[in-house]
């Protein structure tokens, strides 16, 4: 289908002659993303409390949203976008407190350390971390161990797919489910979307090869399952699992071929893409429709994963 009309208008509204976000460096794109993210009337949660946990280089930034009621709650440890590059704690804020309320959960907003100052596998380190802690310290956190899943958008859905893997075969905690939503799943770039998205829809291939240039030390780290889960043997075992890909994303065709490999593995998904949307979407809901439709969806498909459906 076509562009959605929200979509057309946003991204007319970005200048042809322009610089792309990964034009303006890493501090330039930081700051726009920033000001492109923040929500002028965050959603009213229950209760939002800023934190930090022990990482293993150091104190980690945590936020953590606790919705109406007592507990234990259910939980989401959340990790942002930004091609493990760009994207903090409020860039994120909006869709995490919409999560909150809507799936029932506490929320735990994950600030990992970000590349190139910090390269592979750093970010996926703390969030590793987290999700280890976040279960150690349940009870302090009013949550209940056996419902904890895992999320994030973009770069920060291949830290979930990374995690799954990770704390799969380091017999981690027990995971509910994971959240993935356009995740970057491939670091060879190399599918149809790519061709047919990469350019003019927000995302540009061209900022994907510096995003992976900033992450990885070297290029042949592309191969490792931990930077590319698409590139996993073995992906049975993981926690159920929920992908959310748009149609005028190059990461679409990455993140469903990921679905159907877990599927295939064994591995209950569902698989859902938002037609006429860009990349971000989920993250811009204020702006695009389709991201409140996204949002609601995904929020019902953890409560469903919560037992709460």
């Amino acid at each position: 289908m076509p562009l959605a009309p929200e979509e057309k208008q946003l991204l007319d509204s970005i200048p042809d002659d322009g610089p792309e976000l990964f034009e303006l460096g890493v501090e330039g794109a930081r700051e726009a993303l920033a000001s492109m993210l923040t929500t002028a009337n965050p959603e009213h949660v229950a209760k939002v409390e800023n934190r930090t946990f022990p990482g293993p280089a150091g104190d980690v930034p945590i936020r953590i949203y606790s919705p109406e009621g007592d507990g234990p709650h259910p939980a989401l440890v959340f990790f942002h976008g930004g091609g493990w590059v760009l994207g903090d704690l409020d860039t994120v804020d909006g869709p995490c407190r919409s999560l909150t309320n809507q799936a029932r959960c506490v929320v735990v907003s994950v600030d990992y350390r970000l590349a190139p100052e910090n390269k592979f596998p750093a970010c996926l380190d703390d969030c590793a971390a987290a999700v280890r802690w976040v279960s150690a310290n349940a009870d302090a956190l009013g949550i209940d161990p056996s419902r904890i899943a895992i999320g994030g958008d973009s770069a920060g859905g291949n830290l979930t797919a990374t995690v799954a893997l990770q704390n799969r075969d380091a017999g981690g905690p027990a995971l509910c489910h994971q959240l993935l939503i356009y995740p970057v799943t491939d670091s060879r770039m190399n599918t149809p979307s790519y061709t047919a998205n990469g350019e003019g829809y927000f995302l540009s291939a061209a900022a994907m090869e510096w995003f992976w240039d900033q992450y990885l030390n070297d290029a042949s780290e592309g191969e490792n399952p931990l930077a590319s889960p698409i590139r996993a043997r073995d992906l049975s075992k993981l926690p159920p699992a929920t992908v959310i890909t748009a149609e005028f994303d190059p990461l679409r065709d990455e993140g469903e071929a990921y679905a159907e490999q877990l599927a295939s593995a064994g591995v209950a998904v569902e698989s859902k893409r938002w037609d006429g949307t860009i990349h971000g979407f989920f993250g811009m809901p204020d702006l695009l429709p389709k991201g409140k439709e996204a949002i609601a969806y995904a929020a019902s498909r953890l409560r469903d994963s919560f037992g709460e459906g």
